[in-house]
């Protein structure tokens, strides 16, 4: 290595090195200082076999460090074989990703998976193989350089919770040898699984319940908190930090540029607890983060964190870790409070579930979506839905119903995924075209339907869009794709519904789209883009910035509040399909007398008395001239 690539790693060393060692030291103790030791050899190892395009991707990030926080900053989520079949498919459509304005893209688990049912790919069989239908590593390095010399940025999941039985560590702990037994949470009877499973819940009570498997080869039970087949890992372990290190900075040197932390909430197990969310799990992310840093400074962080607002903000830093953590997290609260909107027409609820959140950390930013690969698990507190006058398994249930179609007067046509009869809870499968009417409108062949549920989709996306973060669109949602009528026709998929909103991109219907622009995945796929080209063009939406909820005159209308340095910005979104007359002074107490209304770009006069909003429309005003 030259001089200067020597003094790179001394300065990024000195920078971030001790933050790693007292995230470590809280973890591992006595053993801090040796454990920094070899994770000091993982990253000079990594950052010197780092290729030079990436080197010079690091050093544009360190100028831009606010990289993800930018609204010019677009995500989109896919399957890769049922987006483009191979990854070398997927590069052959970047065509239609720039169209959209897309920067940067998840491509859902690639990774190669244990052979038969897999969890959709999160059962991870080898982290340094690709799936063999997709392609290999080669391809992955050839696909992300093109998608680099495109301006887009490739997410991969890292499932840090558990591997698969298959996989080598596991195969070796049946074999006997005590390293790698020791890299899993193992039990010679029923005494330890049954004193922890009195407070542990069960993630898939349908067909995997409990959270303890016995394995006859090695001889006892292994924690396996989603599928028998899935094996928790032990964190407690550092040779599991060091390898899931070295892991990352391979991912990273392959040109990963979005690491998703799948399953991070549940890495750390304490007895008498949910194991979800304890503090070690923060200290593990800091420290993984900080080692990062020097190894590969273009790699972001994104934590699959599905947990109550309280437990959130510390996955994006909180206290000694603000802001040092990861630097995305979901907004899932944000998703869960779009549909109950939809379903009620009242936005009561979300005004308490949005309130509650404390400020993010500055540097970091939310992912925001309206769908995406998982089911909607109605994540409504009885505390926020009494604070809005419902009862809350009550609302649960109504969401449920009509989300389901079994509510008289429901335009949605999803399927209950794992109804769990103790405690009532029904989450809900179905695409984001079908939840929100589409589907049968179409069949019903009702013009004033369709339009209603066109709108409803632009709706929700003007929201996310809106929000302040990177707006994650899901595949097919672009051109309102429905349920996959044929979801359970591959025996691997049989039992489980969320498949029901994972078909295959249809490539045809993209075209139609294309050439129809009356037709309603035409107006889908054009008011789409009109909002990705509003957003980008809006500085106002760079998510240092939080947005606010503003308490609303009307339950129909959701009123977001952002006070970015070039002015406030106020969002105004009906949730309904009747016309509500929104007293001008709402507006003009914040706005001034004129505004500029920036999605349909029109001059706006606030010096009268209502202003009419009509049916799901979404405004964005900033002051006038």
């Amino acid at each position: 290595m030259s001089g200067s690539a020597d003094t790179t790693f001394r300065l990024r060393w000195e920078r971030f090195g001790p933050e790693v060692e007292a995230a470590l030291s809280a973890l591992y103790g006595d053993r801090a200082a040796e454990v920094t030791e070899r994770v000091r050899g993982l990253v000079r190892a990594a950052f010197d076999a780092r290729p030079d395009d990436l080197r010079e991707l690091d050093e544009r990030r360190l100028l831009s460090p606010d990289w993800l926080q930018d609204p010019r900053q677009v995500g989109y989520v896919a399957y890769a074989d049922r987006f483009a079949g191979t990854l070398a498919g997927v590069g052959e459509r970047l065509d239609h990703l720039a169209g959209l304005g897309v920067t940067y893209l998840h491509l859902m688990p690639l990774l190669r998976p244990r052979p038969g049912a897999n969890d959709g790919g999160y059962a991870v069989m080898d982290y340094r193989a690709v799936r063999e239908d997709l392609g290999t590593m080669d391809d992955l390095r050839a696909l992300t350089a093109r998608l680099r010399a495109r301006g887009i940025s490739l997410e991969v999941d890292l499932v840090l919770n558990h591997v698969a039985a298959e996989h080598e560590w596991a195969r070796r702990a049946r074999a006997g040898e005590p390293r790698y037994r020791d890299y899993f949470l193992t039990f010679e009877d029923r005494t330890g699984p049954d004193a922890y499973e009195r407070t542990l819940p069960e993630v898939f009570p349908d067909f995997a319940p409990g959270n303890f498997t016995f394995d006859d080869q090695l001889g006892a039970w292994v924690w396996t908190t989603f599928n028998a087949w899935q094996w928790d890992v032990n964190w407690a372990n550092p040779d599991v930090f060091c390898e899931y290190l070295d892991i990352i900075c391979h991912l990273a040197n392959a040109g990963v540029e979005v690491l998703r932390l799948d399953a991070i909430a549940f890495i750390w197990k304490r007895l008498g607890t949910s194991c979800q969310n304890e503090p070690e799990v923060h200290h593990l992310t800091r420290a993984l983060r900080q080692a990062v840093r020097v190894a590969a400074p273009a790699v972001a962080f994104k934590a699959e964190a599905i947990v109550g607002p309280d437990d959130l903000l510390p996955y994006l830093g909180v206290a000694e870790h603000h802001g040092k953590v990861s630097d995305m997290a979901y907004h899932n609260s944000l998703m869960v409070q779009l549909w109950s909107c939809l379903a009620s027409r009242d936005t009561r609820l979300t005004e308490v579930a949005l309130g509650r959140f404390a400020p993010k950390p500055t540097t970091t930013t939310w992912g925001t979506y309206v769908r995406c690969h998982d089911d909607i698990g109605w994540a409504v507190t009885d505390a926020d839905a009494a604070a809005a006058g419902l009862d809350g398994f009550a609302h649960r249930a109504f969401l449920s119903d009509f989300y389901a179609g079994l509510t008289p007067g429901s335009f949605a046509r999803g399927l209950v995924f794992q109804h769990n009869p103790a405690t009532g809870d029904r989450r809900i499968s179905g695409s984001l075209a079908s939840l929100a009417g589409l589907e049968a409108a179409l069949e019903a062949g009702d013009p004033g339907s369709v339009a209603d549920a066109v709108a409803r989709v632009l709706l929700l996306h003007a929201v996310i869009l809106g929000f302040g973060g990177v707006p994650l669109l899901y595949m097919g949602d672009e051109i309102g794709m429905p349920n996959d009528a044929h979801w359970a026709d591959d025996p691997a998929h049989a039992d489980d519904n969320r498949w029901v909103h994972r078909p295959r991109m249809d490539w045809d219907a993209v075209a139609a789209a294309e050439a129809d622009p009356d037709s309603p995945s035409g107006r889908i796929l054009a008011g789409l883009r009109r909002l990705v080209a509003v957003r980008r063009a809006t500085p106002h939406l760079h998510a240092s910035v939080e947005s606010r909820v503003v308490p609303s005159p009307d339950p129909r209308l959701l009123l977001l509040r952002r006070d970015h340095p070039l002015g406030v910005m106020l969002q105004v979104y009906n949730v309904s399909e009747e016309e509500v007359r929104l007293p001008a002074a709402v507006l003009a107490d914040v706005l001034g007398p004129t505004a500029s209304e920036l999605l349909g770009g029109h001059a706006w006069n606030l010096a009268t008395d209502v202003v009419g909003v009509r049916p799901y429309a979404a405004l964005w005003f900033v002051p006038g001239p």
